[in-house]
């Protein structure tokens, strides 16, 4: 049953679970698998921006206030987020797919520095970017850095890839009768500090009218079924 309308460009930001195991900073498989399935989803001709987590490599939250400040500690977890970023262009280089990493700050010949010009190009014609390093200013987390990306290149929806199929009225891990909520206002996400976002993103993405959905990035296929205009996860709007 379609309820929402085709996505044309579209923005997902995945946490660093996608690209790490319990035992491994990188699993290749999993990076591969999340490959595929972008290659599928950029089959149905839609333009595709990915916002990468870092929290499998490092997060910089835990070491703050440790054996670094906590601009360090942010900067250390920017350059994870880089480090995903590799793999996943890589990834979707074996499958024959064009992917650009883009950043906020110079790597060398690592990646291209972020510039709305060119990540319009890009994304015109037929390349997947994979965005790290979050804004690139410390304080921010990688969810804003997803918002101001998406308004930057006129995404039609910030798509948030989690492991659960939603939000939810309470934690669904630790509530078995938890209940998915299929659509909030940006309002009533921020008022009720659900946190499955963090309060400077909704704002950003209220302020310029970008809807978010929250699903399962788990589950095959279900990227596909966001850009067919499918009812699936939860609609902040």
């Amino acid at each position: 049953m379609t309820g929402r309308p085709k996505v044309k460009r579209l923005l997902l930001k995945v946490s660093g679970e996608v690209f790490g195991g319990i035992e491994q900073s990188i699993n290749l498989d999993m990076v591969e698998e999340f490959a595929s399935e972008l290659k599928d989803a950029r089959a149905t001709g839609a333009e595709l921006a990915v916002v990468a987590g870092g929290g499998n490599i490092l997060r910089g939250s835990m070491l703050s206030g440790k054996t670094v400040s906590r601009v360090s500690a942010d900067y250390m977890g920017m350059l994870g987020t880089v480090i995903n970023a590799l793999a996943l262009q890589g990834a979707l280089e074996k499958m024959g797919i064009e992917a650009r990493v883009m950043t906020p700050f110079a790597i060398g010949q690592v990646s291209e520095n972020f510039a709305r010009r060119a990540a319009l190009y890009h994304l015109s014609e037929g390349r997947i970017l994979v965005l790290a390093g979050g804004t690139g200013n410390p304080y921010f987390t990688t969810d804003t850095a997803a918002a101001l990306r998406a308004a930057e290149i006129g995404a039609d929806v910030l798509v948030k890839g989690t492991k659960v199929k939603g939000i939810y009225d309470r934690d669904p891990v630790m509530n078995q009768d938890a209940r998915m909520i299929e659509e909030l206002s940006y309002s009533e996400v921020l008022r009720d500090d659900l946190r499955v976002m963090d309060g400077t993103a909704v704002a950003l993405c209220r302020d310029n009218g970008i809807p978010i959905i929250v699903f399962n990035i788990r589950e095959k296929g279900n990227l596909n079924k966001v850009l067919n205009g499918e009812k699936i996860g939860t609609l902040v709007k």
